[in-house]
């Protein structure tokens, strides 16, 4: 498996010798951010078009096929049309909040997005707490949306956002504890370490056992939620709240929205790669070396984005297939099942690692 770090460690010796350190580490700085908001620009588009040709599969329908070869520039014609769009200025809105909400939401996604590690040597941002880390910046996000709600001074941005803010707190407690249920078995939160042991170990959810597979099962049903989409997306019910907490958005606020709500869905998708199912590891099989060696030939990359946009498939799946919830069964879903399913399953992994039943 390729080491990216290589490529990062001769970029920053050739930096070295030519500037002075502050220097180095200034220009290091703006070419991952140049990195990851081009990564984010790509990989919104690239969702948006797979949401749409799921959703007509699911629908028994064709999807987007009008504008370029298989609908393929229907979202470049979407964008180019949402950056025309004037961003208008509503009467009696707290105008530094509402236009303050949008960038709480974006900065929260792209941060959480740099944590994520697309191969061995290339990930971003790796600090010794990184799950830690992730759920803190996460949860930034419901910031921004609660002020889109307050600062639109509208009802119903004001209902979407309560509504999220409740789905989204809530659902963070099942979250933090599927996660440190994989803590508890890899006995790390480093990200990179993570995925180191999982390569050299097997993938998480074939060695922690059943913990591990309901631990990822809850996952998928809350990780849902907390990117607001189906049969989760009360807080902007286009039937009772017209678009929710951006109802009063337009332009490129209501872009940054919608972007950091594909995004987030990626996002959530590659944690769940990362920690359940190898990360960039590649598939190994104890006593097959042929195979085991065709699997390492794959880079590691391919690994990433197949596993991340295998979850991200069942994310549409379970969209696109169940009916939307009311909110109380929402919340009594998170506080009366899952929680407590996670808990009780926190201390059925820490007996699997105490007693060492797992491979």
């Amino acid at each position: 498996m390729f080491d990216f770090s290589v490529i990062s460690q001769w970029l920053h010796n050739l930096l070295l010798s030519i500037v002075p350190e502050w220097a180095a580490i200034l220009i290091e700085s703006v070419l991952v951010a140049l990195v990851i908001i081009t990564l984010y620009a790509v990989f919104a588009i690239v969702l948006i078009y797979m949401e749409r040709k799921i959703c007509g599969f699911f629908q028994c329908r064709l999807g987007p096929n009008r504008v370029g070869k298989w609908g393929l520039l229907q979202v470049f014609a979407d964008v180019f049309k949402m950056l025309q769009k004037e961003i208008i200025k509503m009467r009696q809105t707290d105008r530094f909040l509402h236009d303050l909400a949008p960038f709480f939401v974006v900065t929260a996604s792209m941060l959480t997005f740099a944590c994520l590690p697309w191969n061995k040597g290339a990930h971003m941002i790796d600090f010794n707490i990184g799950i830690f880390f992730i759920l803190a910046v996460s949860s930034v996000g419901v910031v921004g949306i609660l002020l889109a709600g307050w600062g639109s001074n509208s009802k119903y941005p004001l209902i979407g956002a309560m509504r999220s803010g409740a789905q989204i707190i809530s659902y963070e407690l099942s979250i933090g504890l599927t996660m440190l249920t994989m803590i508890c078995l890899t006995g790390t939160m480093q990200i990179s370490e993570i995925v180191e042991q999982q390569a050299a170990e097997g993938w998480n959810i074939f060695r922690g056992h059943v913990p591990a597979l309901i631990a990822f099962v809850i996952y998928l049903i809350a990780g849902n939620a907390e990117c607001n989409r189906g049969p989760f997306d009360l807080p902007e019910a286009e039937s009772e709240l017209t678009a929710g907490y951006h109802t009063e958005y337009s332009g490129m606020h209501f872009g940054y929205f919608y972007l950091a709500e594909y995004l987030n869905l990626f996002i959530a998708a590659g944690i769940a790669s990362t920690i359940f199912l190898g990360g960039w590891a590649p598939l190994h099989i104890a006593g097959l070396d042929g195979f085991n060696g065709v699997m390492d030939a794959i880079p590691g990359i391919v690994w990433f984005l197949g596993k991340t946009f295998f979850v991200v498939f069942l994310f549409m799946w379970e969209r696109w297939t169940l009916p939307r919830l009311r909110i109380d069964n929402i919340l009594s879903l998170e506080w009366k099942y899952l929680m407590p399913i996670s808990m009780a399953n926190l201390v059925l992994m820490a007996l699997v690692v105490a007693f060492k039943l797992y491979l």
